[in-house]
Parts: C-alpha cells; structure tokens; sequence
C-alpha cells in the first residue's frame, strides 16, 4: 500500500492505535524535560555541584526550547515527518543514555541543551503530524490525544520514574529512560506513515503569524494560563506546607494528577466542538480553586477538593492553546504550533521568575492571589474570543 493511500485511510476513522503511539512521543519527552527534578538531592551529591546548578539542568533545557524551536521547526518544515521524529528520539534517547554515564557537569548541560533543542521541535510538530492524519473535524481530538502523554507524564511517570531512581540511583533512571525512548523510536519506525513535509511559505512563516490578531489573542490567553498555573506549580511544596495539606506533596500531587487525567478525557471528547467553552472554564477553574485555597485552605477537605480542580483547569492548557493556534492558518500549522510553544515555555520562565520574586517578599499564599490576579483577565478574554477560539 502505497503512502498516500495509507496517509488516506487514516483520515477516514480516527486513528487510535497511531495517536496514542504519538502519545508515547509526548510522555517520554516531557520525562527527558523534568527527570533531574525528581532526583535533584543525588545528582548535585554524587557530581558535587549547588542546589542552582541542579536547577539548571532544568531551566538550560527549558530556555533551549523556547529559543530554538521557532527557527528549527521552520528549517525542518521540509523534512519527511516520520524521519524528523526518528531523529528527535535518538536526539532524547542519545542525551538520556550519555548524561547517565558521564560524571562531567559541563559536558552534561550541554546534552541536556542538546534534549531540549529536540523538545523544542518535537512538542509543535507532533501535534501538526497528528493533525494531518485526521479530519479536519478530529484535528482537536488528534492533539488532546497526543497531548495526553504530557499530563500522563507529570501526573504518574514523574513518581514512577522518581521511585526507580531513589531506589536504583539516578543514572539507572536517565538510561532506563533512554533505553524506553530507544524502544517507542523502533515502534514508530515500524508504525507510523511516512508524510512528506511542507514548504515554507510567506504566509506560513512566523513573522506573518505575528500579524494575525487572533494569533496574537492565543498568544495572550497562553502566557496567562502558563502563569496562572506554573506560578504556583513550580512552588507547590511551598504552597502544600504552609496550609499544612493533610498527606503533604504526595497528596496534593494525587489529587492534582486525577484531575488532570480527567480533564484530559473530556478535552479528547468535546475540544473540536466547544474550544472557547473549554477554554473559559479552564480559567473559571483556576480562579475558583485558587480562591477556594485563599478561603479554606487550613480546611483538609476543601482544600484537598482545591487541588482536584486545579488538576481538572491544568491537564487540558497545551491541547486547548495548541488546537487553537492551528486554526488560524491552513498550511504550516508546525511553524504555528511551534510560535506557540516558544510563548509556552517563556511564560513558565517568566512565571517562574516572578512567582519567585513574590516568595521572596511574602508567604507562599501570595501564590493563588498571583494565579488569580492572570486568570480573571484570561477568562473574560477567553468569553469573547470568538474568532480565536472558535
């Protein structure tokens, strides 16, 4: 059967098996992003290194993503994209592997660099790769699914992962890693179709995208959801131990994750139909869980209540925003995406930044007031954006 034929039936009934292959993609890639968080105490140990030098085996990966994927993804626009993907996972497996057997701090940021750069062309262009195998109707479908392995990922692979290497030692978890994304590259190279790639046109290219008010709107409702959320994310503990959550994290991180997984579901199901309807509630929820923080925090019930549905506004943030971006053009939908994964991962440096900046005046309950303060705005703009997210 030839390529095309094969690319032409896919697109006739959704095509499950492949997108959550795809899914996979997502979930090893977001590990390979956040997998030194879980094991930060044994890597700044055994390499000898600072508490802000473990942190930027993190904050290096996330700012080569930000930076590189625009350019990258326009220059690899031509490419066949079951090759670019293969590419991309050898990237990750490659710089997994080499950074579990290294013991020099220097070179090892330049791997972590190098697995970022591959995140930040492997986040935009799978979605746009699981978008061309659908109908248009299932585009939002297509990119929930795929996205899936995102919250997946942060949800159940982060404890899981995190266990191994406690138990292990965190070079066994970086190579376990590496050898499982070995294992999804020979999957894909057997399952997914080969689709040729696109040309980069004027009116695909990112500075073109910059004039498209609607555009520009998605680009606005991404920094406020990203800020909203990861501002007080990334300070969670902080946040769980001044309210004295009963159970601690490890609650708090349960249930966040079931809400997530659950909100995920529903974004598979109703994203394609009701975008700005999902899109409103995602910011009414953080304003109401942060609020019923504020109120009841101290209250274990309610509180534990709080963090279900900040779960429930969170899983769904990079399939809501990423589906939106990708209506608003028709050809070079990656390029797109990809304008929108750079905003993502500028805004939870930014949220990071500032949400710190904010600890270091107050207490960490200044945190839900500044995931307010970004999420009103977010919800009215949401309301009446019609033409981004409709």
């Amino acid at each position: 059967m030839s390529n095309q034929q094969t690319i032409a039936r896919s697109t006739n009934a959704f095509p499950w098996l492949i997108m959550i292959l795809m899914s996979s993609v997502t979930f090893v890639g977001i590990l390979s992003e956040l997998m030194p968080s879980g094991v930060m105490p044994q890597i700044n140990s055994d390499l000898n290194i600072s508490e802000l030098q473990g942190g930027n085996l993190v904050g290096y990966y996330a700012i080569a993503s930000a930076i590189f994927a625009i350019p990258l993804v326009s220059v690899t626009l031509k490419f066949n994209r079951k090759i670019l993907i293969l590419i991309l996972l050898a990237g990750f497996a490659a710089s997994n592997i080499v950074v579990g057997i290294l013991a020099n701090y220097t070179i090892i940021i330049i791997l972590r660099i190098i697995g970022g750069i591959c995140a930040g062309v492997m986040w935009p262009m799978i979605a746009a790769y699981g978008m061309r195998l659908v109908n248009h109707e299932h585009h939002g479908k297509a990119i929930a699914v795929i996205m899936a392995g995102n919250t997946l990922g942060i949800s159940a692979g982060m404890p899981s992962i995190t266990f191994f290497g406690n138990r292990y030692g965190w070079r066994a978890a970086f190579i376990a890693l590496g050898i499982m994304i070995i294992a999804i590259a020979v999957t894909c190279a057997v399952a997914l179709p080969s689709t040729p790639g696109e040309k980069l046109t004027r009116s695909s290219s990112p500075f073109s995208l910059f004039k498209i008010p609607s555009v520009l709107t998605v680009l606005l409702l991404t920094l406020l959801g990203v800020m909203a959320h990861y501002g007080a994310y990334v300070y969670l503990t902080r946040l769980v131990d001044e309210i004295e959550l009963l159970g601690g994290i490890e609650s708090a991180l349960l249930l966040f994750g079931s809400g997530s997984l659950i909100s995920v579901l529903l974004a598979i199901k109703y994203t394609d139909k009701h975008l700005r309807l999902l899109t409103t509630v995602m910011f009414a929820l953080v304003v109401i869980s942060m609020l019923v923080l504020l109120l009841f925090g101290r209250k274990t019930i309610v509180a534990h209540v709080a963090f279900f549905l900040w779960g429930l506004s969170f899983g769904p943030l990079v399939t809501l925003m990423q589906t939106a971006v990708s209506r608003q053009v028709e050809s070079g939908k990656d390029v797109a995406t990809s304008v929108q994964s750079s905003a993502f991962n500028l805004s939870i440096m930014i949220a990071t930044s500032a949400a710190g900046i904010l600890l270091g005046s107050y207490s960490p309950i200044s945190l839900p007031y500044f995931a307010t303060v970004l999420a009103i705005p977010g919800m009215i703009i949401s309301i009446f954006a019609k033409k981004a997210l409709g």
